[in-house]
């Protein structure tokens, strides 16, 4: 694992994010839920930009690169995250949140801000584990030399 690099794919990520979300803002599209998902291209982007590096230098090991690849995706997340938590605030904090879609998975009742964040640090968990389940699945054969554990 290099430090170095997981934290930049991890700001890459949050700066991909960025955009998308910004340019779904600009174009009136920010409350279509189904839009929203496809920012997990982006973090498979970021992620395995991390695996690829990982590659290339010859670092092995599948819970080497699975750490790897989760660290990365979760800075973007992190990052993605308390840029919202401002964002959010700058816009008017609670009277803004609730003008949020209210069909995302922990949504539905009273929303604080601090819970809004909460339930996308638990959904970025979880899709963070994903994607990097994922992609280790494609580059296991590669970055993992079987029958042996690191």
């Amino acid at each position: 694992m290099k430090l170095k690099r997981e934290l930049l794919n991890g700001f890459l990520i949050f700066v991909g994010i960025g955009l998308y979300f910004i340019l779904l803002e600009l174009i009136g599209l920010s409350d279509n839920v189904w839009l929203r998902i496809f920012n997990a291209f982006i973090v498979a982007w970021g992620t395995n930009r991390t695996l690829q590096g990982n590659f290339e230098d010859g670092i092995r090991g599948y819970f080497t690169n699975l750490t790897s690849a989760f660290i990365t995706s979760m800075i973007g997340a992190i990052l993605s995250i308390a840029a919202l938590l401002g964002y959010i605030s700058y816009m008017g904090g609670e009277s803004y949140l609730q003008n949020l879609p209210q069909n995302f998975v922990f949504g539905g009742g009273e929303l604080t801000i601090n819970y809004y964040c909460l339930g996308l640090l638990f959904e970025s968990t979880a899709a963070s584990l994903a994607v990097s389940f994922v992609l280790m699945q494609y580059w296991k054969g590669k970055l993992e030399i079987i029958n042996k554990v690191d």
